[in-house]
């Protein structure tokens, strides 16, 4: 990062307080990761009204598929300089920021996989630490070596994703279909492909990184009242790509049409995994917006209070799912259709906001962003 980039964010963080928009998207993102996980621990996806159980497809393919997550890792990156400016504010020099950045680097990656071994193995935690281990120096990269390695990385990240689209198109597989009966057995289930998961995805998740680091640097969703033009011109241009890139995605998960050709079916897959980016960076601006003209409300305040807290309730999904569906639990995989699996992602985002609130309220922080924080930071407080 450049001297004058380094000034800007550290005076501004230093004399604001925390904003709204980054805490209201991420309580937002929250309903979009569940919406994306939960019916992968249904076995049977047409159990439901078949008119409900489509709709349903259409929206989560619309909305939520390889879109949350691109909202997710935005946000991460934006994390990432508001992390980097507090430590400056503090007097702390790129050497101990680095050193902090690794250091929390290795134990999101030990978070992640405690997470993918005892909970579901569906984690992007990890691959946030491995990300932060390989490429912390990013954070200081000059905006034109930013733009470079955000494009790079977008043509394997989006052909990779486009992979697994189109293996799912003529495979939807579950994770019900691989769900071990007992706990014990459940444990040792993830371990040979979480390695490879892990690597894999680092991958998927550099574009979307770089342009939360992008925006962060200009504040935009700190300030997002300074940048309303800006703002209405990405959330515009953004959700507007999605719908005509990810429409064909939704209507074919839906069964409203098929193709029996690979080259169409390559061509909608990579439209519908390409505009996710775009989709899921529209949709912070969005929110940006929204925040810039938000009240302190009973829905503005619950919802960024489970922002603040995304770690612990994305880890909290991950523990309901399991409570929810697995054999050795409640064992409701095979009891529901897809629509139904929707209807409980929302119940469970509900309840989400609920704990939050009375967190808050109680003035407690998330257990998991506690636990972080102290293997992070040691006893000293200091971010």
């Amino acid at each position: 990062m450049t001297e004058d980039v380094i000034s800007r964010c550290h005076l501004g963080t230093a004399a604001s307080a925390r904003s709204l928009a980054p805490d209201l998207a991420r309580g937002v993102m929250l309903l979009l990761i569940a919406l994306s996980h939960a019916p992968a621990f249904v076995d049977d996806w047409n159990t439901g009204p078949p008119w409900l159980d489509a709709g349903a497809k259409f929206v989560k393919s619309l909305v939520a598929d390889n879109q949350a997550r691109n909202m997710f890792v935005f946000l991460f990156g934006y994390g990432l300089i508001q992390l980097l400016a507090s430590q400056q504010a503090r007097g702390s020099g790129w050497p101990d920021v680095r050193r902090l950045l690794r250091r929390r680097g290795w134990w999101l990656i030990v978070i992640g996989f405690l997470n993918a071994v005892v909970f579901v193995p569906i984690d992007i935690v990890a691959v946030y630490g491995l990300t932060l281990l390989v490429l912390a120096p990013i954070v200081r990269a000059r905006t034109a070596a930013l733009w470079w390695t955000g494009g790079l990385a977008l043509v394997p990240a989006t052909l990779l994703l486009a992979w697994q689209s189109v293996a799912a198109q003529a495979d939807p597989a579950t994770i019900a279909e691989i769900m071990e009966p007992t706990f014990a057995a459940h444990l040792v289930a993830a371990l040979p492909a979480w390695p490879v998961n892990t690597v894999l995805s680092t991958v998927m998740v550099v574009p979307a990184m770089v342009l939360g680091i992008l925006a962060a640097r200009r504040r935009l969703l700190d300030e997002p009242e300074r940048h309303l033009p800006l703002l209405r011109r990405i959330a515009a241009l953004g959700l507007g790509l999605a719908l005509a890139g990810r429409l064909p995605s939704a209507l074919m998960a839906a069964g409203a049409w098929t193709t029996d050709s690979a080259p169409v079916s390559w061509a909608v897959a990579v439209a519908h995994d390409l505009t996710g980016y775009a989709g899921g960076i529209g949709l912070a601006a969005a929110i940006g917006l929204v925040a810039a003209g938000a009240r302190e409300g009973r829905l503005t305040t619950a919802l960024a209070a489970l922002g603040r807290r995304s770690l612990t309730f994305y880890l909290f999904q991950a523990l309901a799912w399991v409570v929810l569906f697995y054999p050795f639990t409640l064992g409701l995989h095979d009891d529901m259709g897809y629509a139904a699996a929707l209807g409980v992602a929302v119940a469970v985002w509900v309840v989400s906001i609920v704990l939050a609130e009375v967190m808050r309220v109680a003035g407690h922080r998330g257990p998991a962003e506690i636990v972080l924080r102290r293997l992070t930071y040691g006893r000293r407080r200091t971010g």
